[in-house]
């Protein structure tokens, strides 16, 4: 059974609106013997492969199955996963502002390639002032290096003004 370490967040005020921004910690992975994990830990999973096989239909009916408050379930269920589980697609979204200059896109997927990322889809909006949104989603279990490595790659391309991780799971 593994657990991860939290990421944590900052705010920034900014002309009165809220925005969020990511703070990456390499995250930490302890594997850790079944044994000796906490009850409400071991009754996390329990719920998760309830729910993943179908004999649970919601959180609520898993809970209630193995004795586990709904609180304790949301609080260790994105922490706890099979070793085999972690083998999965891990998909990131990333959005970025670049200049609309010809080949920018280009250069980026070039960026996340090298890493060793694959791209699932792509949004882009239509360039206002000299600048495009792009939105990313990038399959990421099989990174050459860590993810913040990809994101400061993304941020040393000349044109792109801002690199943000906007999603993971």
């Amino acid at each position: 059974m593994l657990f991860t370490a939290i990421i944590p967040y900052n705010v920034h005020y900014e002309n009165t609106k809220v925005f969020e921004e990511r703070t990456f910690v390499k995250e930490r992975y302890y594997l850790v013997r079944e044994d000796i994990l906490p009850d409400a830990v071991l009754k996390t999973m329990q719920v998760k492969q309830l729910l993943e096989a179908g004999d649970a239909k919601t959180v609520h009916e898993g809970v209630e199955q193995v004795g586990l408050s709904r609180s304790a379930f949301y609080k260790y269920k994105d922490g706890i996963h099979l070793i085999h589980q972690l083998e999965r697609e891990r998909i990131v979204t990333i959005s970025l502002d670049l200049e609309h200059e010809s080949g920018m896109l280009s250069k980026v997927l070039g960026v996340v390639a090298i890493h060793g990322a694959n791209v699932l889809t792509i949004n882009q909006s239509i360039p206002l002032q000299g600048r495009a949104n792009v939105v990313i989603s990038v399959e990421i279990s099989h990174l050459n290096e860590e993810l913040g490595d990809l994101l400061d790659g993304l941020k040393e391309i000349s044109g792109v003004k801002r690199a943000l991780i906007v999603g993971q799971g």
